[in-house]
C-alpha cells in the first residue's frame, strides 16, 4: 500500500520522543560462555557487541510505560486522545497491552489498542496514529513500540539469541500542518503472507491450540530462516525507501539521515549501499542495543537525537522489515524536539 503526495492540510506531527532499555546488559563475551560462539563471530555476522534484556518478572508493558513517560515529558503534555502500542510480545494473549499502559500512565479512558507487525510495527503504528489524527478522531496520540523479545527467543539458539534484545521507544504525535517540521510524510506499507514461515513462532496461537496436540519441542520460540530473510529484507527496504522518497519529492541525495530498522549490520550496509547513502548519513545503534523488534526505529531516533546525530531540519528517511512478511518506509523533516 503506497502513500500519496498530498496537498498541505491536517497531518500528524512529531512533538515528543522518548526511549527506554532495561538495566541488565549482556555482552558478547557473556553469551559466549553458554553458547558455541565468540565475540568475533557475533560482531562479524551481526555488528552487535552488547544488548539489554529484561529481568525476571519484567514485561513489555513495563518497558512501554517508561518510554511513554519520557515521550510525554518531551512533548510537555500529560494527556493524549489515544494510545497505540506496536509489539510482538504483549503481556498476555488477551487483552491487548495498550489499555494497561494507558492506565498506568494516568491517561484515563482513552482509546488504546495494540498493533502487531513484528519489526515493522512502529511504521504500521505510525500510519495508524497518523490516520486517527488526519481523520479528526484525535488531536494527540501516544505511539509506543516496545518488545521484550528475549522472552520468545530460545536461549540456546545462537542464531537468534545473539541478535535480539529488549527495549521501547515512543513518540507523541499532534495535529498540525503537512508542511511543518515533524509532519509525517507519505508512507509506503506492504506485506506478503505467503512467506510468513520465514519469521514465526509456530506454537501458542489458535491454529496450534485447536489441533488438540501439544506443541513440538521448540515451537514456542521465535524462529527465522536467516538467508531468505536477509534477501527479502534488503530488497523490500530498498524498494520502499526509494518509493517513499519519490512520493515526498526527494532525491536520495536529499536525505540527511537514513534510519533503518536495526536488524543486522550486514542488512543495513547492503540497503544503504543500494540506495547510495554514505556512512555519515546513516543512523545506527545496533552495536550497543541489538535488534529490539518494533522498538528499533523509535529507540534509534530517540538516542540519535539525544546524542546530537539527529537535529532539527534533517530530512529523515525511515524504513523497516519484519515478520508477516511486512515492510514499510516513511519520510519526515526532524522537528525541534528534545529526546528524553
Amino acid at each position: 500500500m503506497s502513500g500519496a503526495a498530498r496537498p498541505l492540510g491536517r497531518s500528524a506531527v512529531v512533538c515528543g520522543i522518548g526511549s527506554y532499555v532495561p538495566p541488565d546488559k549482556v555482552t558478547n563475551d557473556e553469551l559466549s560462555r553458554r553458547l558455541d560462539t565468540s565475540d568475533a563471530w557475533i560482531r562479524s555476522r551481526t555488528g552487535i557487541a552488547e544488548r539489554y534484556v529484561v529481568s525476571p518478572g519484567t514485561a513489555t508493558s513495563d518497558l512501554a510505560v517508561e518510554a511513554g513517560l519520557r515521550a510525554l515529558k518531551s512533548a510537555s503534555t500529560e494527556q493524549v486522545d489515544a494510545v497505540v502500542l506496536a509489539t510482538t510480545t504483549p503481556d498476555q494473549p488477551c487483552p491487548a497491552t495498550a489499555p494497561a499502559v494507558a492506565a498506568r500512565l494516568g491517561l484515563g479512558q482513552v482509546a488504546a489498542f495494540d498493533v502487531a507487525a513484528v519489526c515493522s510495527g512502529f511504521l504500521y503504528g505510525l500510519a495508524t496514529s497518523s490516520g486517527l489524527i488526519a481523520s479528526g478522531m484525535a488531536e494527540r496520540v501516544l505511539l509506543v513500540a516496545a518488545d521484550a523479545f528475549t522472552t520468545i527467543i530460545n536461549p540456546e539458539d545462537r542464531t537468534t539469541a545473539v541478535i535480539f534484545a529488549d527495549g521501547a521507544g515512543a513518540v507523541v504525535l499532534r495535529a498540525g500542518d503537512a508542511g511543518e517540521p515533524g509532519a509525517v510524510g507519505p508512507m509506503v506499507l506492504g506485506s506478503d503472507g505467503e512467506l510468513s514461515h520465514l519469521i514465526e513462532v509456530p506454537a501458542g496461537g489458535s491454529r496450534q491450540r485447536s489441533a488438540g496436540t501439544p506443541p513440538e519441542p521448540g515451537d514456542q520460540y521465535f524462529r527465522m530462516l536467516g538467508r531468505d530473510t536477509y534477501r527479502h529484507a534488503v530488497e523490500r527496504m530498498t524498494a520502499t525507501s526509494q518509493e517513499a522518497a519519490e512520493l515526498s519529492g526527494w532525491r536520495l541525495d536529499d536525505v540527511d539521515r537514513f534510519a533503518a530498522h536495526q536488524a543486522n549490520a550486514r542488512i543495513l550496509d547492503s540497503v544503504a549501499e543500494r540506495l547510495g547513502i554514505p556512512a555519515e548519513r546513516q543512523l545506527s545503534n545496533i552495536e550497543q542495543v541489538g535488534n529490539t523488534g518494533a522498538a528499533s526505529l523509535p529507540l534509534l531516533l530517540s538516542q540519535s537525537a539525544a546524542e546530537g546525530r539527529l537535529t532539527a531540519g534533517h530530512r529523515v528517511l525511515l524504513t523497516a522489515f519484519g515478520g508477516g512478511l511486512s515492510w514499510g518506509a516513511a519520510t519526515l523533516v526532524w522537528p525541534e524536539v528534545q529526546s528524553v
